[in-house]
């Protein structure tokens, strides 16, 4: 009788009892991608393509080099891996990358480089580009430009990540509790996020220092990686504490996990292990009952 009166009572209210999302409360590990070579420069975002069931990592931290007297291209690798995590070929389009994600507006795997917001000063081949692929999701090496600087972004090394329904970009600024929102065809933010570390009882030293993840999941859309303490940490889009997952205990994580190794794709927030095969892993965690995954 109580659980009838409980489920009648939800019913009144507009609410089902049963529907309410969850943050796990231990992540799932739910893929694995080992590096097949070492990375050219750091190991960055990861993105995952649907159309062609392919997951891409991007290498950045190196500028351009000039080698025939014209513009500094950098040499950083974008790297191709199956559904199974499986290497398949790398390419080079010429990018510092910082993040790199699937637009399916454009229907397109893009990425942003290092300094987008030219806080660093004016720096060639930086902005929003688009990774060309071949008809099969081959990397062709090449690229073309999506978006110009755009100090909207603030820091100079920020990964944002993308949302595709508001079309707008959430931008991670280092040693601060701090997410500049912003959409390309502005220069200045649209808004601007203090996610609760007090509520979620860390520091902002213990998290990730350029990098918040935009799940799109309802009422759980931010998350960022407590490197310290190994968990992820989920946020509302206000930057309300919703709740942590935790982390296999045995994961190595390393300093470089607060400032590169990181991504969000295809349901999975992904996280690099640097001692972890021969050039290191990434693993693909879960860490709500709403996230989907193909």
């Amino acid at each position: 009788m109580q659980i009838k009166l409980f489920i009648a009572a939800g019913l009144l209210l507009g609410i089902a009892p049963w529907a309410h999302s969850a943050v796990l409360p231990e992540a799932a590990d739910t893929m694995k991608i080992v590096l097949a070579k070492k990375p050219t420069t750091r190991p960055m975002g990861v993105a995952y393509v649907p159309d062609y069931k392919r997951y891409y990592i991007a290498d950045g931290g190196l500028g351009g080099v000039d080698e025939n007297g014209g513009v500094p291209t950098p040499k950083s690798e974008v790297h191709a891996f199956g559904a199974d995590g499986v290497y398949l070929q790398s390419g080079k389009p010429g990018l510092d990358s910082r993040s790199l994600y699937y637009n399916p507006n454009s229907r397109k795997l893009e990425a942003i480089t290092y300094n987008i917001s030219s806080d660093a000063g004016f720096t060639p081949n930086a902005g929003v580009f688009s990774v060309v692929l071949d008809d099969k999701g081959a990397l062709v090496s090449d690229r073309d430009q999506v978006g110009n600087y755009n100090p909207a972004f603030g820091e100079a090394g920020t990964m944002p990540s993308y949302d595709p329904a508001g079309n707008r970009y959430f931008a991670k600024q280092a040693r601060s509790n701090k997410v500049l929102v912003v959409k390309l065809e502005s220069r200045e933010k649209i808004a601007e996020i203090n996610l609760d570390l007090n509520a979620a009882g860390v520091q902002f030293d213990d998290i990730s220092d350029h990098y918040v993840a935009w799940t799109g999941i309802p009422s759980e859309e931010l998350a960022v990686l407590d490197v310290d303490h190994k968990a992820i940490l989920v946020f509302d889009q206000n930057g309300k504490f919703v709740g942590r997952s935790a982390l296999p205990a045995g994961i190595k994580l390393r300093a470089q996990n607060h400032y590169n190794g990181l991504g969000y794709a295809n349901g999975m927030f992904f996280v690099y292990s640097e001692t972890e095969g021969e050039f290191g892993t990434y693993h693909g965690y879960r860490i709500s009952d709403q996230a989907k995954s193909e």
